[in-house]
């Protein structure tokens, strides 16, 4: 399966006893109002419900904290299935910290932490294995200034979120991250306004392709001159030498060179 983000799920029940689990059903799916999603669901092998299910209806409450790499394991032991009443933040060697707005604690060791209310709770079965819809509106959101970068904006490096795959499997965000500029951001030519040299290419794959058509204007001639000034070599090179050449560039994201290459 593929990653996915993880919510470790403090929830409190009637009697304020307090309960913490981690689902990896879950996803921001609205910013405004911010809405989050996560799934508890009933057990395939007995199709019981699971304590955060029960205590988030009972209440409409829970608090939200993301998973860094640094309390992996602590999450991952949270998910034991403890009786009912069993303290897992204790279990797991969390620190519990008051919310401000809801009566759920947060966890102080992740980065960050939203407290939420329960909006709605959507059944999607009775059997086993069927999923449980919490819906949540945050009312608060708690981030620690070291997950910040010097515009007061999330560094996703410091952050260093985990994810959950299938099995025992898990990813960390960080080691894999690469960047692709947004096209909102700007009109690309697209894919169909490329020459067919160069859509028609043996060596450029899909992704560089993409690349190449989210430009909004190709080089200029004089700068594709300058470029083959500095670089006479291209000039007399195979159409097939060019396109590798352009490949290894792209691979770089240096866009704008590889175009050069191309239309020299």
């Amino acid at each position: 399966m593929a990653p996915r983000p993880i919510a470790l799920a403090s929830t409190i029940d009637k009697e304020g006893n307090p309960n913490l689990s981690p689902f990896s059903f879950f996803n921001v799916f609205s910013s405004n109002p911010p809405i989050l999603i996560f799934s508890p669901s009933r057990r395939v092998r007995d199709n019981t419900t699971k304590h955060t299910l029960e205590n988030a209806r009972a209440t409409g409450e829970v608090v939200i904290n993301v998973v860094s790499h640094s309390i992996v394991q602590q999450t991952s032991l949270s998910s034991t299935e403890y009786d009912l009443g069993v303290n897992e933040f204790v279990k797991a060697g969390f620190t519990m910290l008051k919310s401000e707005k809801v009566k759920p604690f947060r966890v102080k060791e992740s980065p960050v932490q939203l407290e939420c209310v329960v909006k709605e709770i959507k059944e999607l079965g009775s059997e086993g294995g069927a999923g449980n819809l919490i819906i949540c509106e945050v009312v608060c959101m708690h981030i620690e200034e070291g997950v910040l970068d010097e515009n007061g904006q999330i560094d996703q490096v410091k952050l260093d979120l985990v994810a959950r795959a299938g099995g025992s499997f898990y990813s960390r965000a960080k080691d894999s991250f690469f960047e692709i500029p947004k096209p909102i951001l700007q009109k690309g030519i697209g894919i169909d306004k490329l020459p067919d040299f160069i859509r028609n290419s043996e060596v450029l794959t899909g992704n560089d392709l993409g690349k190449l058509g989210n430009v909004e204007q190709l080089p200029n001639t004089s700068d594709v001159n300058k470029f083959l000034q500095d670089n006479p070599q291209i000039i007399t090179s195979e159409i097939n030498e060019k396109h590798k050449f352009a490949h290894e560039l792209l691979i770089r994201n240096e866009v704008e060179q590889a175009w050069k290459v191309l239309l020299s």
